[in-house]
């Protein structure tokens, strides 16, 4: 019976232990705390819906883990891509349920150059290729696309294009500031939030910039992008 309790006890203070040493994502239970398309459970707690490209796709399981308990964060079932492709699937994407807050963003795809005859990846080609949607073009979407949005009732929250890095092959370094001035006259007229996600990543792009010439971020870099979404929903939140 000793040896049984001696046994039990250090059992108990080896999993006290661990749990102490356990790193804070291991806390975390469900598939939508590992896969950014995994539906939270859908609770008593206010709904948030995200919406963007692959850059969104990247912070979501972390806003996820950040507002764990304050809401229930959902995304899209898929990457946004452009302006275009998000006025035509907008009633679908926001007709699932009520969303408290939608924190929607377009724009990496709208200023990308891309060719068919291009072998980089997305065919991306700013030398060559075709611009996926003018300023203009993009202008009129977007006014379409809140439009929409405002008819939700929603609490709305537009997040900025990231930065557009030097040697990137199918953008343009500058087209990111030209098409967020095209996007904040939109907001603006409209009375909606702006996420400034621009300037909060440029703070530390050297360090969380994935490679050379990519618009995407590594692991840390995502987490840091998320706190910022997260904080800006959060005071909408309190």
């Amino acid at each position: 019976m000793r040896i049984f309790f001696l046994f039990f006890t250090v059992l108990l203070v080896s999993f006290s232990n661990a749990s102490e040493l356990a790193d804070n994502t291991e806390l975390y239970e469900g598939k939508e705390y590992k896969n950014a398309f995994a539906d939270p459970v859908d609770s008593e707690l206010p709904n948030v819906l995200l919406i963007g490209d692959s850059i969104s796709i990247g912070y979501t399981v972390h806003v996820r883990k950040i507002l764990k308990g304050k809401a229930d964060v959902f995304r899209i079932k898929g990457n946004g891509k452009f302006s275009g492709f998000g006025l035509k699937n907008i009633d679908k994407w926001t007709s699932a349920r009520k969303y408290d807050i939608i924190h929607f963003n377009w724009g990496l795809w709208d200023l990308c150059y891309r060719d068919p005859k291009s072998k980089t990846q997305g065919h991306r080609d700013k030398i060559n290729g075709k611009l996926t949607a003018t300023p203009d073009e993009y202008k009129k979407n977007l006014t379409a696309i809140v439009s929409k949005l405002q008819k939700t009732g929603s609490e709305l929250i537009w997040c900025n294009i990231t930065p557009v890095p030097d040697h990137e092959l199918g953008r343009k370094k500058g087209d990111d500031l030209k098409y967020n001035a095209v996007a904040a006259e939109v907001m603006k007229n409209n009375s909606i939030r702006i996420n400034d996600l621009h300037g909060h990543a440029l703070k530390k792009q050297a360090e969380i910039q994935l490679k050379k010439g990519d618009v995407h971020f590594t692991k840390d870099g995502y987490k840091y992008l998320a706190e910022k979404v997260a904080g800006e929903i959060s005071k909408i939140l309190r």
